[in-house]
């Protein structure tokens, strides 16, 4: 039984002449008739009486009708539901970052402008575990609206983000700086550049990690060559971060990872300001997308960003 039988019972019902049922449900007569009669042979019952003028319905369309109706009543609120859940759904934007910038703009930075735009975002949570590769991909397949992420030129895994048909704010410049643990005496554990006999340990990104192509060319390109032996890789700034607070060795973290743990000493900086690797955080976005929320959003954050003097923006 297709439910527009129901709708096309109930129209009969209620002018009792085909032609004007017909009209009514804007199809053809003999298409209105043939379905009357499918509805029919799916009860296994005769439901009007054709035989009088007007039409008049049967005892058992007398109660068919009193369930038809209920069921095309159900089935109309339903689907209004549904397509008011999906509205819903398609006015949300999806978001994907790191572990680390969801920390440091996730709650502090991002819900608030979407609170102040009226504009709902979700967190895709898997995101804070991808590989750097898989943001460019996740961002081209419709599977997120937005991605917050480092960006520097020797970031080879964001390249895609060049293309034209991607466009992007810069939020904010950040620094990767190299970061100690303290020893009992309060002093750094380890210093740059270290010595050929007692290289420094070092804790590296994973290869597939943003910042690794950076730090790697970064450290090639130093004034003077930094002696370090690698002893552990991660892909996450907070698992670095973890493994220098035990004292385990000297790696590059975000600025703003560690600016609380320099101001309470628990942490401290490598080497000097030579040492430290600039770079930026972009949110990007598909140009075309067709997502309603996605246009107004985007222009809040570019007027907001811009009035404060943070960012400069980039089609």
């Amino acid at each position: 039984m297709e439910l527009r039988w129901l709708d096309d019972f109930i129209a009969l019902a209620r002018t009792r002449h085909f032609s004007r049922a017909a009209e009514e449900c804007n199809v053809t007569q003999p298409t209105l008739s043939r379905r009357i009669k499918l509805l029919e042979d799916e009860m296994g019952v005769t439901l009007i009486d054709r035989n009088t003028l007007p039409l008049s319905l049967t005892p058992a369309g007398e109660i068919f009708l009193a369930g038809a109706e209920s069921m095309s009543r159900i089935a109309r609120d339903t689907k209004s539901q549904c397509r008011e859940i999906r509205k819903q759904v398609d006015s949300r934007l999806r978001f994907a970052t790191t572990q680390t910038l969801y920390l440091l703009f996730y709650r502090n930075w991002l819900m608030p402008a979407s609170e102040r735009h009226e504009i709902p975002i979700d967190l895709n949570l898997n995101s804070t575990s991808w590989a750097a590769s898989d943001f460019v991909a996740a961002l081209t397949q419709g599977q997120c609206d937005l991605v917050l992420c480092y960006w520097h030129p020797q970031i080879n895994f964001i390249q895609g983000f060049d293309d034209p048909e991607f466009e992007y704010l810069v939020v904010c410049e950040e620094e990767l700086v190299p970061v100690t643990a303290l020893s009992e005496d309060n002093k750094p554990l380890f210093q740059l550049p270290g010595t050929s006999r007692q290289p420094l340990p070092y804790i590296s990104y994973h290869a597939s990690s943003f910042l690794r192509p950076l730090i790697d060319h970064a450290l090639q390109k130093a004034p003077e060559a930094p002696n370090l032996l690698t002893i552990n890789e991660n892909m996450l700034s907070v698992s670095v971060k973890a493994m220098i607070k035990e004292g385990f060795g000297v790696g590059w973290l975000p600025k703003r990872l560690v600016n609380e743990n320099f101001a309470y000493n628990s942490l401290a900086p490598a080497g000097d300001a030579r040492w430290n690797i600039p770079l930026q955080i972009r949110l990007y976005r598909l140009k075309d997308s067709h997502r309603a929320t996605l246009d107004p959003f985007w222009e809040g954050m570019r007027e907001e960003l811009n009035t404060v003097g943070l960012i400069e923006t980039h089609n």
